[in-house]
């Protein structure tokens, strides 16, 4: 069974929004290259301060691994604070 997880990234103004966008290309670049990532999308909304996500992976052991990397990469470091309201499906 796959893993997934919806839901949206929040801003709380326009300089959250411009750390989200100046980082946002190269964290979905990186991130669809990652074994086990069946999609991954990341689009912005009518809101300019929220974005809508939606990730699948292949099982938990891909999951975790997008996990990994993605918190010590450029992206945490650029949207370190920005709330994050996020549903998981499928971990044991």
């Amino acid at each position: 069974m796959g893993v997934t997880l919806k839901g949206h990234l929040r801003c709380a103004n326009a300089a959250e929004a411009d750390r989200v966008r100046a980082a946002l290309d190269e964290h979905i670049r990186l991130t669809r290259a990652e074994p086990g990532c069946l999609s991954f999308e990341v689009s912005a909304t009518a809101d300019p301060l929220v974005w809508a996500v939606a990730e699948e992976f292949t099982g938990s052991a891909a999951f975790e691994a997008h996990q990994e990397r993605a918190a010590a990469s450029d992206w945490a470091i650029e949207t370190k604070g920005i709330a994050r309201e996020y549903t998981v499906t499928g971990m044991p």
